[in-house]
């Protein structure tokens, strides 16, 4: 397939509009009650933006829950078991509110009283919205998404493969839809959608794509074992 005839790969970076919705958790009883009626795009920001206000390094814990419970309640038990919680393990964030209270209210009835805040800062539920932006870079072989990437900002990274999934409804994300569809490269698509973002920080994320976009590039020029 010629370079022209080839629909573009058009990055776009994103940012966070942020909005305080005034809840406030100071135990663990009062944080499972507001979990239930807060709106889901707070339980999104909580868990899956946590990705994207830690770019380089995660915490303890990859969601803000569970680094809540382990450590500003100081309750390392709860902050271990919502801490293995893998977001990309639910088809919707319903689904994933439903697992992070059942965990929370067995932990609960577990207990003889109510861990709660000493001398840490409560729980600030927040939602937000993000706003996409043009970054100008588009690709359209395997070596010009492969250079893009590389240089694009973190958040780009975080659009195509986290937003793109739970918000935008493009359940395998952006870069294996593309390179699957745009490309006909079926294996790296594969390998793509194998790797789960939730395991990486986002700069992580873009070195292990970058390896993978590597591997198949040293198969050829076009990625098939073939020259371009």
């Amino acid at each position: 397939m010629k370079a022209a005839e080839v629909k573009g790969f058009e990055f776009f970076g994103c940012v966070e509009l942020r909005q305080i919705l005034g809840k406030k958790a100071e135990d663990e009883k009062q944080l499972l009650d507001l979990l239930e009626e807060v709106p889901l795009d707070s339980v999104y920001y909580h868990t899956h933006e946590y990705f994207l206000r830690h770019k380089y390094i995660l915490g303890p814990y990859p969601n803000d829950f569970a680094n809540w419970a382990a450590i500003e309640v100081r309750d390392r038990v709860l902050g271990e078991r919502l801490g293995v919680l893998d977001p990309y393990d639910f088809d919707s964030l319903g689904a994933l509110r439903d697992e992070i209270i059942a965990i929370i209210d067995d932990h609960l009835t577990r207990l003889k009283m109510i861990p709660r805040v000493g001398y840490g800062e409560p729980f600030h539920f927040i939602q937000s919205r993000v706003v996409t932006v043009p970054t100008g870079l588009t690709a359209r072989t395997l070596e010009e998404f492969r250079a893009a990437l590389a240089s694009v900002d973190a958040s780009s990274i975080y659009f195509h493969a986290f937003e793109a999934r739970m918000r935008l409804n493009r359940r395998d994300g952006d870069f294996v839809f593309w390179i699957r569809g745009a490309l006909g490269l079926q294996e790296l698509a594969d390998r793509i959608r194998n790797t789960d973002p939730y395991m990486f920080s986002l700069e992580q994320l873009r070195a292990r794509l970058l390896s993978l976009l590597d591997e198949a590039l040293a198969k050829g020029g076009d990625g098939r074992g073939r020259p371009a």
